[in-house]
């Protein structure tokens, strides 16, 4: 399979992240084995996690998909096959956000410790608590880096001022710095990432791994009616969706996955990839059915036709 070479580093990784807080929460030890074994199986590599999922299973601290990670990379051997992203700061039930430099030290550790292995290969600040200086965060992520610990960090939740002081201020202690960008963006679900961090992800040459890549699984086609939100643990999320847009983008979606003849998932991720400024959108499975439409996205070209039906602005309906 052809690798892409994250910006800035030498990470060369598959299309498609895959999401991994499905680890310890929709699926148990055994079946995240599995559809581990299966994600790989045709060279796909990039797994992304957090130090915080899956905490909503009994209100912990979490740790139970890294837990699970590092077993089956232990399992299977093939720690140096992938491409092994986590994060840091993020609330759980026993925390709030937290992004000094005491917490991410001590994290990290118990990160690596649960990961079963001694190096992280892009380290995310997943939220911001928005009060700890940018000069304290940035330099606890560059110990790291000289340590070892880290190979490269990466932001997520983090504002788009606050992202750019903790570029300068890096880049005045030549620290490490930022390679990387996780934002919240799907063809549903644009402005934001368009409107306020696109720029900063231009300016600085950023990879972009957007999650919610299927909107929760909206884009997926399989909430038509409100019936559907008890097909998963996430319908209960799919009110917020249901309105004209939100079915506009449905039936345009049906529209060009019948030329193509795949699964609307396939076609919303095909979408992604076909952005200049996206590099893997991170998408979760919990079957092999789910995964063919993962494995089938990076096949797809979509002509100027398909882009133009695709094409449905938020602004229209507001």
């Amino acid at each position: 399979m052809k690798k892409i070479k994250l910006h800035h580093t030498d990470l060369e990784i598959a299309p498609i992240n895959f999401g991994c807080n499905v680890l310890g929460w929709t699926l148990d030890e055994q079946e995240g084995f599995d559809i581990l074994d299966a994600f790989v199986a045709p060279g796909f590599n990039f797994l992304d996690t957090a130090d915080m999922y899956s905490y909503w299973v009994d209100g912990g601290d979490g740790g139970q998909s890294e837990t699970i990670i590092g077993r089956w990379m232990k399992a299977r051997k093939n720690r140096q096959d992938i491409i092994l992203a986590t994060k840091v700061g993020g609330r759980t039930g026993v925390r709030k956000e937290n992004v000094s430099k005491k917490h991410i030290l001590e994290a990290v550790d118990k990160s690596l410790m649960r990961l079963q292995t001694d190096y992280i290969d892009l380290y995310y600040t997943h939220f911001d608590d928005e009060k700890t200086a940018v000069e304290e965060t940035m330099e606890a992520y560059n110990e790291l880096v000289q340590a070892g610990k880290v190979r490269y960090i990466a932001a997520s939740n983090i504002s788009p001022e606050r992202l750019e002081a903790s570029m300068q201020v890096a880049d005045k202690n030549d620290w490490a710095k930022y390679v990387a960008l996780q934002p919240h963006y799907n063809l549903l679900e644009r402005d934001k990432f368009e409107m306020e961090y696109a720029p900063l992800v231009k300016k600085y040459n950023w990879s972009v791994m957007p999650y919610f890549a299927l909107a929760s699984g909206f884009l997926t086609g399989k909430y038509r009616t409100e019936a559907d939100f008890g097909k998963s643990p996430r319908g209960r999320n799919m009110h917020k969706r249901f309105n004209k847009h939100g079915f506009t983008v449905l039936e345009a979606l049906d529209k060009v996955a019948a030329k193509h003849n795949v699964s609307l998932a396939t076609i919303a991720l095909a979408w992604l990839l076909e952005h200049p400024l996206i590099t893997a959108p991170i998408v979760s499975a919990t079957s092999k059915t789910q995964l063919k439409a993962l494995f089938e996205a990076p096949n797809i070209r979509l002509d100027a036709e398909d882009l133009a039906i695709l094409d449905v602005k938020q602004e229209l309906f507001s």
